[in-house]
């Protein structure tokens, strides 16, 4: 027994030193550099699946193996790992900074519930949509961490509400004493108090479940230990919905900027490398091509989710002139409360909210595609310009733009400004920004370029040829399906970091535009939704004590199914015309025939 207690504490050092000695004859019996360049591939993916080490330090791997073997220098490797997508990782980590320091975050998604009403289906759908919106700029972990402190605060008030209807109704039928009025002032009190550590931002940008701090252990005692937790089962079931909805809506709203989540940045810039003559992958293009499928997975899965839990009944949501019951009221009491501790809109706000406007247009209207755009400015240098440019001029605007005066008091008592303060400093800028998220992805830009330089990607696309045979939709199903099943067990940047070099010579090996596999593959990576560990919002909401493993496989399977097909669908209909799919590109290489020796 105590062989194996050592066993079980020395795993991951026998893991990494037994992978790297069972994979060895790859290299020593094959002796060519495609093989070298897959020992490396396969060390780094199992230590990527299985996070033996840490993600960032295992991306740090072909800058160590791939001079040793002979594929790159050193120098060619370390270029890898600093690309355009750090400059606009830079600038938007800036926006997402100020937003959350000076709580415009939370000032958005209040209104927008404040807008859907107070009934439990439309609550669900206003927290779902202010969680989307947030996430579409912020990262997808912050967006969770910020509004599942409200979104518990409101459950626990809906049923303190409910408890406390019933109480007064006893106490008129019994004459008995109510107590719910100091139950609901015990929570209230207790919620105050874990607000103020709930509230605080989740600095980083990561997809990887290490990010989680913490403060999810005070979250997930916090909401193990309340009294009177629930009721009725309906008020478990509507704790389970609220959950779900967070940590779902959260995911989906990444979907539709190329900002919005790491994977879709990997993707851009892992493409605009490969295919410099494309130019048609941009914020603009990648907005109108994602928008609507966030939208259609949005709703339905609000739906699902809906009918999973509380039933969907049509006549309940629609029926009007009837007056809202006593906890729809105490609901939107309390978020209209919530709103207006904030006061009203702050200087500070109204400009992080029009430079991130003005963020935004920029984007849009930099190669909009249908009209000219500003780029035609600088037509002397085409594709000089990129979307890191807008994000650059923008970051730096917040380390410019006065925020408040710094002021002293002089000798004679006299209040005096010496300086001002920016908008946000560099100390909060580094608080924020995913250092580990920027070394995963150069990794992932290193071990592309490994396997061109070494002719392992058209090893792979030679050899995957003979899937050209089967029709297109199956061709994307499968590796949609293969994707999505990933990134349940592997973290979101790992799994699109592994597969873009696989998946790209893939479509060019069976002639089809690269594009058709490339973007369904990219969206499925973000479809983590069965597991606490897949992401980190799943394991945020999971922390608040409301949820079961089971709970999140059954309804995450139904939110997988909907995302595929409905990305399936979007492959077929309106993405096909915006960048021709059916034909194959001039910007893609030509097919060889050729095979490697």
């Amino acid at each position: 027994m105590k062989f194996f207690s050592y066993i079980l504490v020395y795993r991951r050092l026998l893991l990494i030193v037994f992978t790297l000695l069972i994979l060895l004859p790859l290299p020593l019996i094959l002796r060519s550099k495609e093989a070298e360049c897959a020992y490396t591939l396969f060390v780094i993916a199992i230590f990527w699946l299985t996070e033996a080490l840490p993600l960032s330090i295992t991306a740090l791997l072909p800058g160590l193996m791939f001079p040793m073997f002979g594929i790159m220098t050193s120098k060619e490797v370390a270029s890898a790992y600093f690309k355009d997508f750090h400059l606009l990782l830079i600038g938007v980590i800036c926006l997402a900074t100020s937003i959350e320091k000076w709580n415009l975050h939370k000032r958005i998604a209040l209104r927008m519930v404040m807008m859907v009403g107070v009934n439990p289906a439309w609550l669900s759908l206003g927290f779902m949509s202010s969680t989307a919106f947030l996430s579409m700029w912020l990262s997808n972990t912050s967006t969770a961490a910020m509004v599942m402190p409200i979104v518990e605060a409101v459950a626990q008030q809906v049923i303190s509400a409910e408890a406390e209807v019933e109480a007064t109704q006893m106490t008129y039928f019994s004459g008995s004493t109510n107590q719910a009025l100091e139950i609901d002032e015990s929570i209230n009190g207790q919620e105050a108090n874990e607000r103020k550590e709930k509230t605080k931002p989740v600095p980083g940008y990561s997809n990887d479940a290490g990010k989680i701090s913490s403060k999810m252990e005070l979250e997930k005692n916090s909401g193990t230990n309340s009294g009177n937790k629930y009721r009725t089962k309906k008020d478990h079931m509507m704790c389970k919905l609220m959950c779900l909805c967070i940590a779902y809506s959260s995911t989906i709203g990444g979907l539709t900027t190329i900002t919005g989540t790491s994977t879709n940045l990997i993707f851009a810039e892992h493409f605009n490398m490969r295919y410099p003559d494309c130019q048609c992958i941009n914020f603009g293009s990648w907005f109108i091509m994602s928008f609507p499928a966030a939208i259609i997975i949005l709703l339905l899965s609000w739906i699902w989710l809906q009918w999973f839990f509380l039933g969907f009944n049509f006549k309940e949501m629609f029926q009007c002139g009837k007056p809202p019951t006593a906890k729809q009221k105490a609901c939107a009491a309390f978020i209209k409360q919530e709103y207006q501790k904030l006061g009203p809109i702050r200087y500070q706000e109204i400009v992080t909210l029009v430079l991130f406007i003005v963020m935004a247009l920029l984007w849009f209207s930099r190669d909009p595609g249908f009209v000219s755009g500003w780029s035609a400015l600088f037509s002397e240098y085409p594709g000089f310009a990129t979307d890191s440019t807008v994000a650059l001029l923008i970051g730096l605007l917040f380390f410019l733009i006065p925020a408040k005066r710094l002021t002293k008091t002089t000798p004679t008592g006299e209040t005096v400004a010496f300086d001002y303060s920016p908008l946000i400093t560099w100390k909060e800028f580094q608080s924020f920004m995913p250092w580990d998220i920027a070394i995963l992805v150069g990794g992932g830009f290193a071990l592309a370029d490994g396997c061109e330089e070494s002719g392992l990607s058209k090893w792979i696309g030679n050899k995957l040829s003979p899937l050209g045979s089967l029709p297109v939709w199956l061709i994307i199903l499968i590796s949609s399906l293969l994707v999505t099943s990933l990134t349940e067990v592997a973290s979101n940047p790992a799994t699109i970091t592994l597969l873009l070099p696989i998946l790209s010579p893939l479509a060019e090996a069976i002639h089809v535009n690269p594009l058709y596999i490339l973007l369904p593959s990219t969206l499925c990576t973000s479809f983590a939704f069965l597991l606490p560990v897949a992401n980190p919002p799943n394991a945020i909401v999971f922390s608040y004590g409301h949820l079961k493993v089971m709970d999140m496989v059954k309804a995450g399977l139904g939110v997988n199914i909907v995302g595929v097909a409905v990305v399936m669908l979007g492959m077929f209909t309106w993405i096909v015309p915006m960048f021709d799919l059916h034909t194959y590109p001039s910007w893609a290489p030509p097919i060889s025939n050729e095979t490697t020796p």
